[in-house]
């Protein structure tokens, strides 16, 4: 989220200037945590206030065969590895144009409720009727959905093939140790630019879904399709009311 531009320093290399809806050093900090975890990113040349400098990678962006795919694949179920004691981050950052509180917890069902979910609720792109819905199933059918100590691994946070360049570098993170299946059920919520079978192959090589994802997945989902409708209006509405729909909510 927010505008880019590229610009070229005075050694003559190419970067690409980010300005951003929230502090950059957020953003900075995401990108290094990726980074630390063997996850390709680009380089953090500086921030300060709202203005990121990035390396510039996959410039021409040639179209990304099975290998590169595959690599990545793997390089996610590494970032997936890499895991906390508890839920949550050290500091709150954005996702999107929106902060996103992750204050540290020990029950996960409870941080994706209250951090995940019902902090979209008071928007007024939500409407009143599916703002209450939601509300009940906050109470309790979500909370009995959700495995309650999921080991707690570092994911992106919006990890869609929108933030992957040229199949091989990966963007703008809104990192927390979470579960893994988050990062997943939203990796999965695009049926038009899915991620091809060499990466789901490399993937699940190394970390195969766990038992009961595929019911879990449309309940995770509701984070993101609540960020959707906050971003981008009434039309993200229908697969909202068609996720709570299925869900008997």
């Amino acid at each position: 989220m927010g505008s880019t531009s590229i610009a070229r320093l005075g050694d003559g290399r190419e970067v690409i200037v980010k300005q951003t809806p929230y502090p950059a050093a957020a953003e900075a900090d995401g990108l290094q945590a990726l980074d630390g975890a063997g996850v390709p990113v680009p380089s953090v040349l500086g921030a300060a206030g709202a203005t990121l400098v990035l390396e510039r990678v996959g410039a021409g962006r040639p179209p990304p065969g099975d290998t590169q795919w595959a690599a990545l694949g793997r390089a996610v179920a590494a970032m997936h590895q890499l895991t906390h004691d508890r839920y949550g981050w050290h500091r709150d950052n954005h996702a999107g144009r929106f902060p996103q509180p992750n204050p540290w917890s020990e029950h996960w069902p409870t941080f994706f409720v209250e951090h995940r979910v019902r902090t979209h609720l008071d928007d007024p792109a939500v409407p009143v009727e599916l703002r209450r819905r939601i509300e009940r199933a906050c109470e309790d059918p979500l909370l009995e959905s959700l495995p309650d100590r999921p080991t707690a691994s570092l994911t992106h946070g919006d990890l869609w093939r929108g933030n992957v360049v040229a199949g091989r570098w990966i963007i703008d993170p809104e990192v927390s140790f979470a579960d893994r299946e988050l990062d997943l059920a939203y990796m999965q919520m695009s049926v038009r630019a899915p991620f091809p079978p060499a990466f789901w192959g490399a993937y699940t090589e190394i970390l195969p879904f766990r038992d009961g994802y595929a019911e879990r997945r449309p309940i995770l989902e509701l984070h993101h399709r609540l960020l959707q409708v906050r971003h981008f209006g009434d039309r993200q509405l229908p697969q909202l009311e068609d996720l709570l729909a299925a869900q008997g909510w």
